[in-house]
């Protein structure tokens, strides 16, 4: 919440702090208004039990300044399989599942915004490359700001019905789509994306730590969904680095994750 800090001066137009959990993280002014998470979350969430949805919440909280809240939907009718996962007794299922994301923050770094997305439950990760965003207004009162959200059930079904079936079958693409070389397929993808290098450095051309991740992580997938290295297993590697590993602000993740997406869909 934003107080002023006496006896100390402030420089003109930086009048105020934003403290959350007793830290400071924010210097503001006087026209701010703050829109505290108590009052944004549990109005989405007010939103989506009243359209009828079960959920379940994955939330992340970045050193108490900004502040994301994945909801899952647990519907059976939204579940997709992608091809290839679970085939074989024992093995699991590959399945994905729409998600609305909400973000919010308390220093300005990330607007408060909503979005659809995917979740994919082997690797937990959202995939944030959606266009479809849930719009809302925020009002403000003197140094408070309120949110008016929309209907959410017509926003789901219209997401469900379209973009999210449509961007489903390009995963089947990349699922169908084999990864000979695993080394070079993922140098090609990190020098492309530039999300980060493969080469530890120019005297080292051992593989980056970044880089044995995603190379392992396609490799413990590919036994999890009983198959051979997939551009769709190595999508999924290279996002879950982007979303764990990069120190990125969620605006900017949702656009690097955008762009791995369709570098990768667009790779011969």
């Amino acid at each position: 919440f934003p107080v002023t800090i006496a006896p100390y001066p402030f420089r003109k137009g930086l009048d105020r702090v934003v403290i959350s959990e007793n830290e400071v993280v924010a210097v503001v002014s006087n026209s701010y208004a703050h829109l505290p998470n108590e009052d944004f979350f549990t109005q989405v969430e007010a939103a989506i039990i009243d359209a009828g949805f079960k959920y379940h919440v994955k939330a992340v909280n970045r050193d108490n300044r900004q502040f994301a809240v994945d909801y899952i939907l647990d519907d059976d009718r939204f579940e997709i399989r992608v091809k290839g996962g679970g085939a074989m007794k024992g093995q699991q299922p590959d399945t994905i599942k729409p998600m609305l994301r909400f973000v919010n923050s308390y220093d300005g770094m990330a607007k408060t915004s909503g979005s659809f997305a995917f979740h994919r439950r082997i690797c937990t990760n959202g995939l944030m490359i959606t266009n479809n965003v849930v719009g809302f207004k925020v009002i403000h009162k003197g140094d408070i700001a309120s949110v008016v959200l929309p209907q959410i059930a017509p926003l789901i079904e219209r997401f469900t019905s379209n973009e999210y079936y449509e961007l489903s079958r390009k995963f089947e693409v990349l699922a169908e789509r084999p990864i000979k070389n695993l080394e070079e397929w993922v140098k090609g993808v990190a020098d492309e994306t530039k999300l980060f290098t493969y080469e530890k450095s120019a005297k080292n051309p051992e593989p980056s730590y970044n880089a044995r991740i995603v190379i392992e992580t396609i490799k413990k997938e590919a036994a999890l969904v009983g198959g051979e290295p997939t551009a769709w297993l190595g999508y999924n590697a290279f996002n879950e680095v982007l979303h764990t590993r990069l120190k990125k602000g969620f605006d900017k993740q949702k656009q690097l994750d955008a762009r791995l997406f369709e570098t990768v869909l667009n790779m011969n």
